[in-house]
């Protein structure tokens, strides 16, 4: 398998920039995932990466080549697109032969190729089948096991399970997850824009935003540190709640949250100007019931969404643009129109300053 490397690669339309200079190193054997919203770019990253589409400026390196002008079948990758792009006329094990059979690999190899990859990915008692006697799942399995024959350095899949309803998504996800433990070494990419597939699947995330990378890391790295507010309401599902927040006066400084309730920051040392704005971010599972103590904030309960382990609580919280939601443990016997008081622990807290970016502990005078 190989390794690949982004630097500073470049993707324009006319005068338009899609991609604004990306720097990138995935290692040999890495399973990373594009996560980031519609329009972001990761599609056309994926592309570029394939051959599909030019490289306006920048390197491309795979393996320790730089492939920029390389056609796409001197690559060493294999792509698995959206949609299955399957020959409705030709049997499941034609369909994962065809590319073997364009390179002109021996007849024997292919047998055995494609027989040793449909035993991995359970194809087996189908290979005789045509693609309209199969499940969606199948057919994905099939459009997986196609990439996986021809040996590649590099695997793409391009938003793989878009096309399931959300059974298939789960156990196909499952599939996926398995086959990276099957298939040690092996250097894969995953473009989706859901969350949940980048946090289930990644080794490493890369999100990306508006052309940009916003952050990399492992997925309890971007849960646990996002680097900035895009990042802490992209990771984590339902997103992270916002509020506005101000350093108040006084030698330990204070932030003034939601309600007015003061939440210590700093008890020593410099200290940010009173009055400078920041951004407190509490993850919904974070929230609980302040019972009887301080709270964080209190609000109108709007919709209340049983899910038998959880229950998704939004409230109505004076001060804030759109409901907070708290992720509570269990049944709960809320109803709309009650006032619920809410706290959090202040480690589980999040401080943005006002450009958006996290402000972490080490970035912070010492206690």
């Amino acid at each position: 398998m190989a390794s690949l490397e982004l630097k500073q690669l470049t993707k324009a339309y006319a005068d338009v920039d899609i991609l604004h200079g990306l720097d990138l190193h995935i290692g040999e054997g890495e399973f990373v995932v594009f996560v980031g919203p519609s329009g972001c770019g990761k599609s056309t990253l994926l592309r570029m990466i394939a051959g599909l589409e030019t490289i306006s400026a920048g390197e491309l390196w795979i393996g320790g080549r730089r492939v920029n002008e390389v056609p796409p079948s001197e690559r060493g990758i294999a792509m698995v697109f959206q949609s299955y792009a399957l020959y409705p006329h030709m049997t499941v094990f034609d369909n994962m032969a065809f590319g073997l059979r364009i390179a002109k690999v021996p007849k024997a190899e292919i047998s055995a190729r494609v027989r040793e990859v449909a035993q991995v990915l359970q194809l087996t008692p189908v290979l005789e089948r045509l693609p309209k006697a199969l499940s969606g799942g199948q057919r994905q399995r099939v459009a997986i096991g196609r990439a996986i024959v021809r040996q590649p350095a590099v695997f793409l899949f391009d938003e793989p399970l878009s096309n399931l309803d959300a059974a298939l998504r789960v156990a196909t996800r499952i599939e996926i997850a398995r086959l990276k433990e099957r298939l040690p070494g092996t250097t894969m990419i995953y473009v989706t824009h859901d969350q949940v597939e980048a946090m289930t699947l990644a080794d490493r995330i890369v999100v990306l935003s508006a052309g940009r990378i916003e952050q990399v890391g492992t997925p309890l790295e971007l849960y646990r540190r996002p680097a900035n507010l895009f990042v802490a309401r992209f990771i984590g599902s339902p997103a992270m709640n916002i509020f506005d927040a101000r350093v108040g006066h006084g030698g330990a400084a204070t932030c003034t949250a939601a309600g007015d309730t003061e939440i210590r920051l700093l008890t020593a040392g410099e200290t940010p100007a009173a009055g400078s704005p920041l951004k407190l971010g509490v993850r919904p599972e974070h929230l609980e019931f302040a019972a009887g103590g301080p709270a964080l904030l209190s609000g109108v309960v709007s919709l209340v969404e049983s899910l038998g382990e959880v229950t998704n609580v939004y409230l109505d919280v004076p001060g804030t643009d759109e409901p907070v939601v708290a992720r509570l443990a269990g049944s709960q016997s809320l109803r709309r129109g009650d006032t619920v008081a809410l706290t959090a622990d202040p480690a589980a807290m999040h401080w943005f300053d006002a450009d958006g970016r996290a402000i972490r502990p080490s970035e912070l005078p010492a206690d």
